[in-house]
């Protein structure tokens, strides 16, 4: 079967190797040092209380993980998945921090049950990259699909603690019908998954740290009418692969990073007024 059959049936494909061992490490060196990446880093609580922490900002700018998000062989990516033959857009990115022992679990959700609020049409012109920046396992709490969910359309959505997730019911009807796959990647490795794919991750109760940074794809032809960035309708400029190690890159510090009070889906939980950054 070819990629695309295979993520048509599959609702996700896994790509080895889809970063060499330097961009790796210089992406992940970069995760750890840059300050506007700590500073505008959210803690969201799952539904044990357990923290997970994630940075997301929208529109690209020429830092390493902009020209990561720009690369040909990302958008290219993005557009042999992509349902449509729009151009591509990049909708955001974020860096998903998973620390030893504390980082907390997502539970069970599609990213389209968060997407609706943002009133996208079409969830098969939405499309998300993960790239592992340190090892991803059953230990650590690697992403977790159930293989094909993707085909049982957007599930209804709650909220548990801060987080969205899926009807439970509908869940356990997909868990009984379909396969569960620990989604196990080395550094570098990448994983393509379709908006509406049933996906959760379990706490890190290990010693190892699990990082990883999600970028978010749609078509210029797919509107939402109920966002407020700017860059999901806006063309990537695609940069060549050797930008990510040979080119001078800037800081995030100008970023158009996420705060909670922005976010559609947030703003109907009762999440507390102060953002913890620390």
């Amino acid at each position: 079967m070819t990629d695309q059959e295979l993520f048509n049936r599959d609702g996700f494909l896994i790509l080895r190797g889809f970063c060499s061992k330097a961009e790796t490490e210089k992406l992940y060196r970069t995760a750890t040092e840059d300050e506007a990446m700590k500073k505008h880093a959210l803690d969201l609580n799952d539904q044990s209380g357990k923290k997970t922490r994630l940075s997301l900002w929208f529109t690209p700018g020429n830092d390493v993980f902009s020209y990561l998000l720009r690369s040909e062989k990302m958008v290219s990516t993005a557009a042999k998945f992509l349902d449509s033959d729009a151009p591509v857009c990049h909708f955001h990115s974020k860096l998903m921090q998973k620390e030893p022992r504390v980082g907390g679990a997502w539970e069970w959700h599609q990213d389209y049950g968060y997407w609706y609020k943002n009133q996208f049409l079409f969830p098969d012109q939405l499309i998300s990259i993960m790239v592992a920046l340190t090892p991803a396992n059953k230990e650590n709490g690697c992403l977790q699909v159930i293989r094909g969910s993707h085909k049982m359309g957007r599930l209804n959505h709650g909220f548990t603690g801060e987080q969205v997730g899926a009807d439970l019911e509908m869940v356990e009807h997909a868990l009984k019908t379909m396969e569960l796959v620990y989604c196990e990647l080395d550094p570098g490795d990448a994983l393509v998954f379709h908006s509406n794919i049933l996906h959760r991750s379990s706490a890190n109760l290990s010693e190892h740290p699990r990082w990883s940074i999600i970028s978010c794809y749609c078509s210029q032809s797919n509107l939402a009418y109920n966002e407020t960035s700017n860059s999901w309708k806006v063309p990537v400029a695609t940069v060549p692969d050797k930008a990510i190690l040979e080119w001078e890159a800037g800081s995030l510090s100008d970023a158009d990073f996420l705060k909670k009070e922005d976010d559609p889906a947030l703003k109907e939980t009762g999440w507390e007024k102060e953002v913890k950054t620390s």
